[in-house]
């Protein structure tokens, strides 16, 4: 006989009740910020959208992107130029987006009842404090993915009909760029969300808690973006191959006959005239190399990104329930 008793079914729909009333609550109180995040999803959006019709409008017939009637010399459309110039930095703007949801919405969403001592009304409400804390991550981490997903949709849209050959800082694997054009995105948001709770109830001051939470989610994206190209294995070129103009190429340099890599940086320019590539043929360079992700790499290095840092979310929301519960019972 199994020592598990269900529990009644008044208890369970009460305590169904009490969270959507919890979530009810939180979205009632901040209906304003909600509205001017809707406003802010439009905005971006049409932006896109408006920037893709100017673009359109001043495409020649041909569909060059460059100045019609100027086949002589590469010129580009006025539309074309600003389209390139904002979307180059749509992925770091998402980033910005995740940072804020977790460090200016969830984190004071937490901290400031803890601070002001209002989560006291809530749990003598028939709302435990797990349910409670549910409710103040459910909101924001469901929203966050809503606008996040749906804006990063929308700018990878915007940088397909804008990207081409000749386009620069338009890369997939550009810093600006590739955040924003797969679930990276999303996976950031709800980072941001589980990091701004975990630090809400360590610190309990709201003001503090913003302060650790940006500093947190700043080291964690300073981080993925200087590393993101070990996430997964290069691919390699030797001799004086070329990986093409759409591949990410991470490293150049002089392989030795034992395999050690050797690079131009480690060979001291005295002046304009120095010759590096003889410098690494006399450290023992035999051949050149060049370590590369090309265009297919492009899904995995997001998945995997976006895998550890959903990790990261579950292991923050783990600890902020334990925390939860050792201050609070």
């Amino acid at each position: 006989m199994s020592t598990l008793t269900p529990p009644k079914s008044g208890t369970a729909k009460a305590s169904e009740a009490s969270l959507r009333g919890s979530v009810h609550v939180i979205l009632r109180t901040h209906r304003g910020s909600l509205w001017a995040a809707g406003a802010l999803l439009v905005l971006g959006i049409g932006t896109i959208a408006a920037l893709l019709a100017w673009v359109a409008v001043q495409r020649c017939p041909d569909e060059d992107v460059d100045a019609c009637g100027n086949d002589d010399l590469y010129a580009l459309t006025t539309a074309q130029n600003a389209a390139e110039s904002l979307l180059s930095g749509g992925g770091s703007a998402l980033l910005l987006l995740a940072c804020l949801v977790g460090a200016f919405v969830t984190g004071p969403l937490i901290a400031r009842e803890l601070e002001s001592g209002t989560f006291r009304m809530a749990w003598t409400q028939s709302v435990s404090p797990a349910r409670w804390l549910a409710a103040r991550l459910a909101v924001p981490a469901a929203l966050s993915v809503a606008g996040v997903g749906l804006l990063s949709l929308v700018y990878r849209w915007g940088w397909t009909e804008v990207s081409h050959p000749l386009a620069f800082g338009l890369g997939w694997f550009n810093n600006g760029i590739f955040p924003g054009i797969g679930p990276v995105a999303v996976g950031y948001a709800l980072f941001g969300v589980a990091v701004g709770a975990l630090c809400a109830l360590l610190v309990r001051r709201m003001l503090l808690s913003i302060v650790v939470t940006t500093a947190v989610l700043g080291v964690v994206m300073t981080g993925f973006t200087q590393r993101r190209r070990m996430l997964w294995p290069v691919d390699r070129i030797l001799g004086n191959g070329h990986p093409g103009a759409n591949a990410w190429t991470t490293e150049t340099g002089m392989l030795t006959a034992s395999g050690e890599k050797l690079f131009g940086r480690d060979c001291p320019s005295m002046d304009a005239d120095h010759d590096i590539v003889g410098c690494m043929k006399a450290r023992g360079g035999v051949t050149d190399f060049t370590d590369y992700h090309p265009a297919s790499h492009f899904w995995p290095l997001q998945l995997v990104e976006t895998g550890i840092l959903l990790a990261l979310a579950a292991l923050a929301v783990f600890a902020a329930f334990r925390v939860l519960r050792r201050l609070h019972g």
